[in-house]
């Protein structure tokens, strides 16, 4: 029994956990809690003033007092005014002269301000949402947008925190009911025919719909939509993330890899300090709002609300529906190495974060001391992250029984409360290929990745790295944004980080002095027999999914959006097409209903909305790629068709046009009102045998050129998922280079329809007669 162990074991307390001198503890404890006080009054005041700031009160306020006192003529009507104002104030004859100038001009500069303050933020809001821009190509813009773009730099604050531009970002609008319906049924008719059985009767209960009980439904959402930051947001969270049952492994979670084929160093604990350093190094200046909004075109801002909640934050299981906890004020992690936990605190002595050597030396130590207790343990005892892979109903009963008191309370608190997860892979194996790599992060081995957390890094042993991601917090491109904020810092500084032989070098000296700081303390898990026998099925379970992921991943090097540009189409559209022209090769003659990803993030609050990739466009050009009667040149401009097509419905989707999100917000509304909907439950299960998402890449102004040498081999193939269909496909890409494509295709080996593989093979196959189309017109 752990809790036995635990008796003879050396007691965990350290010398610098416990002050020797209980004043100086207070007064280290009380300034660190002013500080923090300070810099987020600071940040609140700073982000509440934006796109003004104090020095626009100073200046209005030394214009007026320059204006009193030496009255120019010019400013004659104004300063009358003031003077009046004065005498209003009962500032009168009496008060001493500059004492009046000062008391008029900072009330009436501060009134000017506030006024001024206004007025710019909601001339922002209402010139943000404007989308005329997303429709015109970058360098064939009109005057009139050009001219927009000049007043939103105008109007808009300098050097904005990560926060600041919240308060300007538009609310995302309801879409018209009918325009929702009519998109709908337009994607279904390419799937059961323009005048299938199936359409008729959609159209019929639409119909039935838009005059019934969906009237209501929309009145109902558009006055959630005035009061709400987002009026969908907070349902799709509860109601597809955290209300869902299923195991979060392969179903809910994702993965993303570090640089292609280059790596830093082979020395395992080097690449697992600079990793975790870089990951907290980010986390504080997110917490201090020291990171400058995302923004389109070097013009319109992105929501930055998901940034909060990356580190530290997990997914706690509930019976009925799972809760959301971040805990801020982290300041640790937690490392796993053979089935062992520990806690490493992030800090030293004087609340300075360690730097890489010492986090170095931190992780060799755990390495060395896990291989000591390897068989100490009973294997039961190594494996409690395996119920992290349960159904999230069995998993919280199970939680809930053996986990709310004791020494298992006081482990999985500190589990939950660190900022992220670090897994030490000791496998003699080392997974070099995309595929094995992948394949581990999305669902380890059944007893090693612990799914709750939001972020679980795992260093494998020969020092390539990759993460799994809880989904529920947030979504691909904010830890995308993550990654390449490690691979792009390591890829720019390598020699800053890591010395000849591979290990950690102090960096920056100045910075980091070498300071006291803890050891890192092994968690401890009491199992008692019931717990071990539950813990053993929850092995199995996993086991038994993982080995039913079929996921192949492979790089595409035979062209990349350069051509795809020349051709002078969007290289999403192209990708989206050559998976359409793949999917129904593979399937001999069939079409399937796809799910491509958008984001809405121009919106406050926005996530993602729905691209119905398959169109009447999309089939007439994959029929017409099988029909040795067509010519190249009407297949090219069929070809053109669809991908402005495809282009056309996903800035639709960025800009809040979708109709998927609209109808899941109505169903929820009637459910929650009473109502039952045949049509809304119908529409909104039908199976997406392909799920698709492009990941983006460079989203930090400052990183290099992907197409140059030597950064092409540092490449991120980004990451994938799991199929949503269990007889389709999920299909992830990465359009990173002018000359390169990455490709992530899963599916389920149960299924006997398909197979990974097989599909990546017809997919590149289509992609190389695209290419082929396509040559001689670039």
């Amino acid at each position: 029994m752990a809790e036995a162990r635990s008796a003879v074991l050396k007691p965990r307390v350290h010398d610098i956990e416990e002050g020797r001198d209980t004043t100086r503890d207070f007064l280290v404890a009380f300034r660190r809690s002013t500080v923090r006080s300070f810099y987020r009054i600071r940040n609140q005041i700073k982000n509440g003033l934006w796109p003004t700031s104090l020095w626009n009160l100073g200046g209005s306020v030394a214009v007026l007092s320059t204006g009193l006192i030496y009255e120019p003529e010019f400013l004659k009507p104004v300063t009358s005014l003031l003077w009046r104002f004065g005498g209003l104030l009962g500032l009168h004859e009496d008060v001493p002269y500059y004492l009046r100038v000062f008391l008029i001009s900072g009330i009436a500069g501060t009134g000017f301000f506030f006024v001024l303050l206004h007025v710019r933020r909601y001339t922002l809001r209402a010139l943000l949402a404007y989308r005329g821009w997303m429709y015109q190509p970058p360098r064939t813009q009109s005057y009139s947008t050009i001219i927009w773009a000049v007043i939103v730099r105008l109007v808009s604050g300098r050097h904005p925190s990560l926060y600041s531009c919240q308060r300007s970002l538009p609310r995302m609008p309801v879409p018209p009911l009918k325009k929702s319906l009519k998109d709908l049924i337009a994607s279904l008719k390419p799937l059961y025919g323009e005048h299938s059985e199936e359409i008729q009767k959609l159209k019929e209960q639409s119909k039935e719909f838009e005059k019934g009980i969906g009237k209501k439904l929309q009145h109902t959402l558009i006055l959630k939509s005035w009061w709400a930051d987002n009026w969908v947001t907070d349902w799709w969270n509860k109601y597809v993330y955290l209300s869902g049952r299923s195991s979060l492994s392969i179903n809910s979670n994702y993965y993303i890899l570090d640089q292609s084929y280059w790596c830093p160093t082979d020395k395992q604990s080097a690449r697992a300090a600079v990793a975790a350093f870089h990951f907290a190094d980010l986390k504080q200046k997110i917490d201090r709002e020291q990171v400058e909004p995302l923004v389109i075109r070097g013009t319109i801002p992105l929501c930055m609300a998901q940034y909060g909640k990356a580190c530290s934050t997990v997914r706690v299981p509930g019976e009925d529906c799972d809760e959301l906890i971040t805990h801020k004020s982290s300041k640790h992690i937690v490392v796993m190495r053979k089935g062992l936990f520990y806690q490493v605190d992030m800090y030293d002595a004087n609340r300075r974060m360690l730097n890489v050597q010492t986090l170095e030396k931190k992780m060799q130590w755990i390495m060395d001391d896990a291989d000591k207790h390897e068989g100490a343990l009973p294997d039961v005892e190594k494996n409690v992250a395996a119920l992290t892979g349960l159904e999230r109903t069995d998993w919280a009963k199970l939680r809930q029984k053996h986990f709310s008191s004791g020494i298992n309370k006081e482990s999985i608190e500190a589990v939950d409360r660190a900022m992220f997860l670090v897994v030490l892979e000791h496998r003699s194996y080392e997974p070099t290929d995309f595929t094995s790599r992948s394949k581990f992060l999305l669902h380890g081995d059944g007893k090693t990745l612990w799914f709750d957390k939001s972020i679980t890094m795992v260093i494998f042993s020969n020092a390539k790295l990759g993460l799994n991601c809880e989904h529920s917090w947030g979504d691909a491109p904010v830890m995308g944004h993550f990654t390449e904020y490690l691979t792009t810092s390591e890829g720019l500084n390598r020699d800053q980080f890591y010395d000849d032989d591979g290990h950690c070098r102090v960096w920056p000296h100045h910075l980091w002095p070498e300071a006291a700081s803890k050891e890192p303390v092994r968690l401890l898990w009491e199992v008692e027999p019931d717990l071990g026998v539950n813990i053993d099925r929850a092995i199995s379970f996993n086991q038994k999914n993982n080995e039913d992921l079929d996921l192949c991943v492979r790089d595409h090097q035979a062209f990349g959006k350069g051509a795809i540009k020349k051709f002078k189409v969007s290289p999403d559209a192209f990708v989206q097409l050559a998976i359409q022209l793949a999917y129904y090769r593979d399937s001999n003659g069939q079409c399937a209903l796809t799910y491509e990803s958008s984001m809405t993030r121009l919106y406050l609050e926005g996530r993602t909305e729905t691209v119905r990739s398959l169109t009447k466009e999309t089939v007439a050009f994959v029929k017409a790629m099988s029909q040795n009667n067509v010519t190249n040149e009407e297949k090219i401009s069929l070809l053109r068709v669809a991908c402005d097509r495809h282009q056309q419905m996903y800035r639709d989707a960025m800009n809040g046009k979708g109709c998927d999100r609209h109808l899941f917000a109505l169903y929820v509304l009637c459910k929650g009102l009473g109502y039952e909907s045949e049509f809304l439950k119908s529409v909104l299960t039908e199976p997406w045998t392909l799920s698709t998402s492009q990941q983006p890449q460079q989203q930090i102004a400052t990183s290099p050129d992907a197409n140059h040498e030597p950064y092409l081999s540092m490449l991120s193939p980004g990451g994938g998922f799991g199929p949503v269909s269990d007889e389709g496909y999920g299909v992830s890409y990465m359009i990173p280079a002018e000359s390169k494509m990455f490709f992530h295709i899963s599916a389920k080996k149960s299924c006997p329809k398909t197979d990974a593989k097989r599909f990546t093979g017809i997919l590149f196959e289509a992609l190389a007669d695209m290419g082929k189309l396509i040559e001689k017109h670039i």
